[in-house]
């Protein structure tokens, strides 16, 4: 039984310091966007680089541990906007608000997460590929989101399958648009939220709500 509480707390410490790591990198992340290195998070988290690898192995393990927490709070918020209490049209556009808010609001870690920046340090870190690391982020967006659709809206036969065609092209049509429009600012975000929910009203309109689901 001690053992077993020892293993215990050894296990909540890990965790713990592992969440003070990322808090870390966050930060760093906010400073230094895609230039952030291993070397700057650890300095940051008063720690040795041999010791932050030996909790993330690579900067690829300490990039997928920042994507996922990200990715984790970006769906939470997608999913309150569309489980709100108001009207079909208000919540598609409450949705694509929530992912262009998170992304303006923290465009360092957005950069770090999604983009391989031309500002980027001029010899990254041997190994790290942003985009080759960003495409499976990309991927559970549009996974989750098909599972958000396919749980509320009727698509007729194949309902599934259309959900997640859905999910991954809306996820491709936020994530191409919100780059262009976190680059060149052309528009308000209010006016692309409503061009983009224009884009996706068509048979989204006329869908009927999946029976016993949730409603959308």
């Amino acid at each position: 039984m001690e053992t077993a509480r020892g293993a215990e707390r050894q296990r909540t410490a890990a965790e713990r310091r592992r969440r003070e790591l990322l808090e870390a990198a966050d930060r760093v992340v906010l400073r230094d966007g895609p230039k952030a290195s291993m070397n700057a998070i650890a300095a940051e988290a008063g720690i040795t680089k041999p010791i932050l690898y030996r909790h993330f192995g690579d900067k690829g393990g300490l990039y997928r541990a920042l994507a996922k927490r990200h990715t984790d709070a970006l769906l939470s918020a997608l999913r309150a906007a569309l489980d709100a209490p108001s009207e079909r049209r208000r919540r598609v556009e409450s949705t694509l608000d929530t992912y262009l808010a998170a992304i303006e609001a923290r465009p360092q870690v957005y950069r770090f997460l999604m983009h391989p920046s031309d500002d980027a340090a001029p010899a990254p870190e041997q190994g790290f590929d942003v985009g080759r690391h960003s495409a499976p982020l990309l991927r559970r967006l549009g996974e989750e989101l098909g599972k958000v659709i396919s749980e509320r809206v009727d698509l007729g036969p194949d309902s599934e399958q259309m959900a997640r065609i859905w999910g991954h092209g809306i996820v491709g049509m936020m994530h191409a648009a919100g780059d262009w429009w976190l680059g060149d600012r052309p528009c308000s975000r209010e006016q692309l939220v409503r061009s983009l929910a224009d884009l996706l009203w068509g048979r989204l309109a006329d869908a009927g709500d999946l029976p016993g689901g949730p409603g959308f």
